[in-house]
């Protein structure tokens, strides 16, 4: 490795303090960290939960962060979606979240798509990745995001927040997949979306919170909790459960790969 390779990847004075409460950690150090810095994130979709996930693996120095949407932002938007103001509405969501980020943190590269995750460009943007959050809010795209994640073995951390509750779990490459715990034939059409059956403001940035703290676990620690497990977190009486599933024999993402 070159000197400007070690270089790049090394912290500096400054980002050793702006992570300094971290690496005081017991069990969290300066590897760790570094680990982080080396980390490339991908966040699908810019909403709820990708603003909130996206603005902690930012401060908490997550190196590379790429995030896709084709959404523009709405008033109905600034109920729950942290990154954006009054001030944005009618903005793409992708942008100005990674614009945001990158204000927050400037040791990081953030980079965006205005577009959809689809068939089109779902295998470049996956397949690089170290871990890809899925925050998105249509079953369709949850599908095609765990089958891509599974053609290129990356982990994908999952979470979904509607009304007052919340899911959270974790695929990796030789683990139960979405498929595996949602089989498609029985979810593909279930609708329920926020703009439908509406949702509490704090409800998202939870699910995120956790969505983001269980993603610094694995790329800083290389620990998975939710590893073939459901988290389900019901807010109305603060109560949660984590659900063990198993590889479906039947599910065909699995088979495929």
């Amino acid at each position: 490795m070159s000197n400007h390779s070690e270089n790049e990847f090394e912290l500096s004075n400054e980002e050793m303090h702006l992570y300094s409460r971290q690496i005081l950690l017991d069990g969290w150090d300066i590897d760790a960290q570094e680990r982080l810095k080396l980390a490339n994130v991908l966040i699908i979709g810019a909403g709820g939960i990708g603003c909130t996930s996206g603005e902690l693996l930012a401060r908490a120095g997550v190196g590379k962060i790429t995030i896709i949407d084709a959404d523009t932002i709405e008033i109905s938007n600034l109920q729950r979606q942290i990154a954006f103001t009054g001030n944005d509405l009618g903005r793409y969501k992708a942008e100005i979240l990674a614009k945001h980020l990158q204000e927050i943190n400037p040791h990081i590269h953030v980079s965006y798509q205005n577009s959809r995750f689809d068939e089109t460009n779902a295998d470049d943007l996956v397949q690089h990745q170290d871990v890809v959050l899925d925050g998105c809010d249509n079953f369709t795209t949850r599908y095609l995001v765990n089958m891509v994640c599974k053609k290129y073995q990356v982990p994908l951390i999952s979470a979904s927040a509607i009304g007052f509750e919340g899911q959270l779990f974790m695929a990796d490459s030789d683990s139960a997949c979405y498929e595996c715990l949602f089989p498609k034939e029985e979810h593909a059409n279930e609708g329920l979306r926020c703009a439908e059956s509406g949702v509490l403001a704090t409800t998202p940035v939870i699910m995120a919170s956790l969505q983001a703290h269980h993603t610094l676990l694995f790329l800083g620690l290389g620990s998975t909790p939710l590893k073939q497990k459901l988290l389900v977190w019901n807010g109305l009486n603060l109560s949660q459960r984590i659900l063990q599933f198993e590889k479906d024999a039947n599910c065909p993402v699995c088979q495929a790969t």
